[in-house]
C-alpha cells in the first residue's frame, strides 16, 4: 500500500508540474482560445444534461413537445446518440476487421457473418434488444438509450468494417517488407503501416456511416412493436410525431435542425478529418492541389488546445514503454530470401504475440458456440411455427426484393461513379460539394417518402416500382462515398502521366480511373446492396399520416414490416423467417458475385500489388 501511495503522489506531482508548465507556455491566449474554452464548456454541460436524460424515469410513452424551444435539446440528444454509436462502431471495426484479416481460419466465419449482420434490417435487431434492455433497466431510460445507440450502430458499423478489412488485405507489398525487415511488432505494424494505409477509406466510410445511422432515426427513437410504443426524446421522435399530427411547421423546423446539425458536423469534424487524412495518401509524387479546412486552421492556432494535447501526451505517453515503440536504428540484415519467406519467418516472432492465436481460438470457439445456440433457439422457438405457405410466400418475396436491390444498385452506380470522380479528383469541388453531399446523404430519406409517393402517384407509378426509387434514396450514397475515396487515392503521378500523353476523357476513364477505383467501387456495391435490403423494410411498406392504411408492395421488406406492425401482437415467427431468408439470399449473392468481384479487384486492378 505504501508503494501505491508513493506512485500516486509521484503521478499527481508530475501532472501538476506539467499543467503548470503548459499554462506558463499559454499565457498569451487569443480569441480562438476563448472559442475553444466556450466549446469545451458547452460539451461538458451537454454531457451532464445527457446524463440526466439517461437517469430520467422510464415512461410508457415519452412526451414529445413540438415547440421550437425544445428542438435544440432534441437535436443534441440525437447527435449524442449518433456520436456514441460511431465510437462503438469504430471500436468494432478495428477489432473485427483486424481479426478477420489476420486469422485465416476465423475469416471463413467472420466475413460471411458480417454479410449476414449487414443484411439484417433494423427491425430484426430491435424487438429483442428493446425487450431485453428495458427489462434489464426497468426504472430508467438507460435501456431505451442503449437500444437506440445499438440500433444506430447497426446502421454504421458494417461498411466501415468491410472497408477496413479489405484495406488490411491490400497493404502494399513494399510496406509489408519494410515492417518485416525492421522486425515490427504487431502493434508497430498496425500503428505505422496498416492503420495509416486504411485511413483514407475508413474516413470516407465513417462519413457514410454517420449518414446511414440517420436513415432509420425515426424508427430508432420512435419504435413501435405491436401495440407497444417505445419512444425517446430526440429529433427522430420529433419528426415522427410531426408527421403523425400533420404539423407541417414542425416538419420544416425538424428539417432545418437536421440540416444545421449535418453541416456543423461536416465543417467541425469531417472536413478537418478529411484534410488531416491526406497525409496518409499512398503516392509516389506529382503535383496535387492541397485541401484545407478553416476550422482545422483555427485549432492549429489555439495555444490552449496545444497545451492540453501536449499535457495529455506527456502524462500518458511518456512512460518508458513509449521508448519501445521507436523504430530500430538499423534494419535487420539476413540471408537473401524472397519477401514472402522473410515475412513468414518473422511473423510468428515479431508480427503476432505468442498469446494471440490462443485468444483468437478462444473467441472463435465462443462465437461458434453462440451461433450454434442461437440457431437452435431460432429453430425450436420460432421457425417451427411458420407454415409451408408462409415459407413459399417469403421465398417469392425474396426474389422480388432481390430484383429491386439490383436495379437500385445499377441506377445508383450510373450516376455516382461520374459524380464521385468529379468530386474526388477536384479539391475545389470537394470543398464546395462535400457539405452538400453530407446533408443530402445524411438526411433521413423516409421523411421524403410522402413527397416521392405523391409525385409517383400522380405519374401513375405504383409502389411496386416506386419502391426502387425509395431504396435508391438511401443506398446510392454508399457508392458515391466509396468512389470519392477511391478517386482521392489515385496517385498524382499517374494522373499527370495521363495528362502528359493527352489521353481523352473516355480513354482515361477506362484505362486509369475505373481500374483505380474498382476495389472501392466493389465495397460500395456490397454496402449499397446491404443498405438496399435494409431500406426495403421502409420502401416496400410505407405508413401514411393521419391513421390511413399503410401502402404495401410485394417483397421481403414488406413481409418484415407487416409482421412487426401486426396488432395486438407482432408476428415474430414470420418476421424471424423473413429475416433468415433475407440473410441467406444476401450471403449467397455475396459469396457467388461480390466475392469474385473482390478477387478481381485484388488480382488485376489493385495499384498496390
Amino acid at each position: 500500500m505504501a508503494e501505491v501511495a508513493i506512485v500516486q503522489k509521484t503521478l499527481l506531482r508530475r501532472i501538476w508540474g506539467e499543467a503548470t508548465a503548459a499554462l506558463d507556455r499559454s499565457r498569451r491566449l487569443g480569441w480562438v482560445d476563448a472559442l475553444v474554452f466556450i466549446g469545451l464548456a458547452g460539451i461538458l454541460y451537454g454531457v451532464f444534461d445527457l446524463a440526466g436524460e439517461w437517469r430520467r424515469e422510464l415512461h410508457p410513452v415519452a412526451d414529445i413537445d413540438l415547440s421550437l424551444t425544445e428542438l435544440p435539446r432534441y437535436t443534441f440528444y440525437s447527435l449524442s446518440r449518433g456520436l456514441l454509436a460511431y465510437v462503438l462502431s469504430l471500436a468494432f471495426t478495428l477489432a473485427y476487421g483486424y481479426w478477420a484479416a489476420k486469422d485465416h481460419v476465423a475469416e471463413r466465419v467472420l466475413v460471411p457473418l458480417l454479410d449476414i449482420l449487414q443484411s439484417i434490417p433494423v427491425l430484426g435487431f430491435m424487438p429483442g434488444l428493446v425487450l431485453a434492455l428495458v427489462a434489464l433497466f426497468p426504472r430508467s431510460n438507460v435501456g431505451l438509450e442503449l437500444t437506440a445507440i445499438l440500433m444506430i450502430f447497426t446502421g454504421q458499423a458494417w461498411n466501415m468494417t468491410f472497408s477496413f478489412y479489405h484495406s488490411l488485405r491490400s497493404v502494399p507489398l513494399d510496406q509489408r517488407e519494410v515492417a518485416t525487415v525492421y522486425r515490427f511488432t504487431w502493434w508497430q505494424r498496425f500503428r505505422w503501416v496498416e492503420l495509416p494505409f486504411s485511413t483514407m477509406g475508413l474516413v470516407w466510410n465513417s462519413m457514410m456511416s454517420m449518414a446511414g445511422g440517420w436513415f432509420f432515426l425515426m424508427i430508432n427513437e420512435a419504435f413501435q412493436l405491436g401495440d407497444k410504443d417505445f419512444r425517446l426524446q430526440g429529433l427522430g421522435s420529433y419528426m415522427s410525431v410531426a408527421v403523425q399530427q400533420e404539423r407541417y411547421d414542425a416538419m420544416l423546423a425538424a428539417i432545418f435542425a437536421m440540416v444545421v446539425m449535418i453541416v456543423s458536423l461536416d465543417q467541425l469534424i469531417w472536413r478537418p478529418v478529411v484534410v488531416w487524412a491526406q497525409k496518409f495518401r499512398v503516392d509516389e509524387g506529382g503535383y496535387q492541389e492541397a485541401m484545407s479546412s478553416w476550422f482545422l486552421n483555427w485549432l492549429r492556432h489555439s495555444r490552449l488546445l496545444d497545451a492540453l494535447t501536449g499535457l495529455l501526451r506527456r502524462v500518458f505517453f511518456s512512460a518508458p514503454v513509449a521508448s519501445e515503440s521507436r523504430l530500430p536504428e538499423e534494419p535487420v540484415h539476413s540471408a537473401p530470401e524472397t519477401p514472402a519467406k522473410q515475412e513468414d519467418a518473422t511473423r510468428s516472432k515479431h508480427a503476432v504475440p505468442a498469446w494471440a492465436p490462443w485468444i483468437s481460438l478462444l473467441f472463435f470457439l465462443a462465437l461458434l458456440g453462440s451461433l450454434a445456440y442461437g440457431a437452435w433457439a431460432l429453430i425450436t422457438r420460432l421457425l417451427l411455427d411458420v407454415s409451408s405457405e408462409d415459407w413459399l410466400r417469403i421465398g417469392l418475396s425474396a426474389l422480388v426484393t432481390l430484383g429491386r436491390v439490383l436495379l437500385a444498385t445499377v441506377v445508383g452506380t450510373l450516376w455516382a461513379v461520374p459524380a464521385g470522380l468529379a468530386i474526388g479528383l477536384s479539391p475545389r469541388l470537394s470543398r464546395v460539394l462535400q457539405p452538400v453531399v453530407q446533408v443530402v446523404a445524411s438526411f433521413p430519406a423516409p421523411m421524403l417518402f410522402p413527397l416521392v409517393l405523391l409525385a409517383t402517384k400522380h405519374a401513375g407509378i405504383s409502389l411496386e416500382w416506386s419502391s426502387i426509387l425509395l431504396m435508391l434514396l438511401g443506398t446510392q450514397w454508399y457508392i458515391l462515398f466509396n468512389v470519392i475515396a477511391g478517386s482521392q487515392a489515385i496517385p498524382a503521378d499517374l494522373r499527370e502521366a495521363a495528362r502528359s500523353y493527352r489521353t481523352g476523357v473516355w480513354q482515361r476513364f477506362w484505362v486509369l480511373y475505373l481500374p483505380a477505383i474498382f476495389p472501392y467501387l466493389v465495397t460500395g456495391w456490397v454496402t449499397a446492396a446491404g443498405g438496399a435490403w435494409n431500406a426495403s423494410i421502409v420502401a416496400e411498406y410505407v405508413t401514411s399520416p393521419g391513421g390511413e392504411p399503410a401502402q404495401q408492395a410485394h417483397g421481403l421488406g414488406a413481409e418484415i414490416s407487416a409482421a412487426a406492425a401486426a396488432t395486438p401482437e407482432a408476428n415474430i415467427p414470420v418476421m424471424a423467417a423473413s429475416i433468415l431468408v433475407m440473410s441467406a439470399v444476401v450471403v449467397l449473392f455475396n459469396r457467388t458475385v461480390w466475392r469474385r468481384c473482390y478477387e478481381l479487384a485484388e488480382k488485376r486492378f489493385s495499384l498496390n500489388k
